[in-house]
């Protein structure tokens, strides 16, 4: 079994056997079709660990979109937009103006610039420069949660800090996450932040080593426990392989192209699944 197949199996069976369902709660979310309220069932802080340097970890028990997780996060780190028609598929739609503006949300803070000792730079460029010249630093993170600007964001981040450090030359990340929707889109930010590893660890002439999964609110959406259900009790199959263009050396030039999985087993991909907005 994959590790990350584990990882999520078990994640789901704490959240299905010992959650919290908050059915009694006002909550915020709605579902889409029909504007009812969103219940989930939770648990509070899950630490899940990857080591990137033995496997992935794209699930195998459904297919990750992985072409679209890849071009999400460069939208954030690389073109550090926040306009969905820099984006390539439509999961931000929903949170989107007329301009197609999600306000001043992930790549837009990940855009600002502030003055550092070395100079003015936003976040991603003083990781990377960091990363070069300082990688012993202890001080080595970005962070998007920033208050001064949470009432033009049309969504609060969910995934929002990440913090760097590199072990015996191979670079970690702990990626901090206030909610994560278990079925919708945990594998789809660790498969993300994942690849983010590999990107800056390529651009600092570093290796990889682990990425840290911290969650303050995991939950399953009450329409989803279901299909959580019968997912977690399919076989699993070995982790893929992450293939890189051996080419691109620089964190700007990668692209969507420039990442491929290879000998990907996996399950059928779970259709219709119900949308909390």
């Amino acid at each position: 079994m994959a590790r990350a197949d584990d990882l999520f199996i078990k994640t789901c069976k704490t959240i299905l056997e010992d959650g919290y369902m908050d059915i009694s709660a006002k909550v915020r979310p709605k579902w889409a079709d029909d504007g009812s309220s969103a219940y989930t069932k939770k648990v509070f802080g899950v630490v899940n660990r990857y080591d990137l340097s033995q496997e992935f970890p794209a699930l195998t028990l459904r297919p990750v979109p992985f072409k679209n997780c890849v071009d999400e996060l460069l939208w954030i780190w690389q073109r550090r937009s926040n306009n969905v028609h820099d984006l390539h598929s439509h999961i931000w739609d929903a949170w989107a103006d007329s301009d197609g503006s999600i306000g001043k949300a992930y790549g837009y803070q990940l855009a600002q610039k502030y003055e550092f000792p070395e100079g003015l730079m936003n976040q991603v460029d003083k990781v990377r420069y960091d990363l070069r010249h300082n990688p012993q630093s202890r001080r080595i993170m970005t962070n998007i949660y920033n208050f001064a600007d949470l009432h033009a964001m049309n969504l609060y981040p969910c995934a929002y800090s990440m913090t760097f450090n590199v072990v015996d030359h191979k670079l970690c990340g702990i990626l901090n996450q206030r909610s994560n929707d278990i079925l919708v889109a945990n594998n789809w930010n660790v498969v993300q932040y994942a690849v983010l590893l590999h990107m800056l660890a390529i651009d600092a002439g570093l290796e990889v080593g682990e990425l840290v999964h911290v969650i303050a609110d995991a939950h399953i959406y009450d329409r989803h426990i279901p299909l959580v259900e019968e997912l977690i009790k399919r076989p699993t199959f070995k982790a893929p392989k992450l293939e890189i263009d051996p080419a691109v050396k620089n964190f700007d030039d990668f692209s969507v192209d420039s990442f491929k999985l290879s000998d990907y087993e996996h399950n059928p991909q779970i259709k219709g699944i119900p949308v909390a907005v």
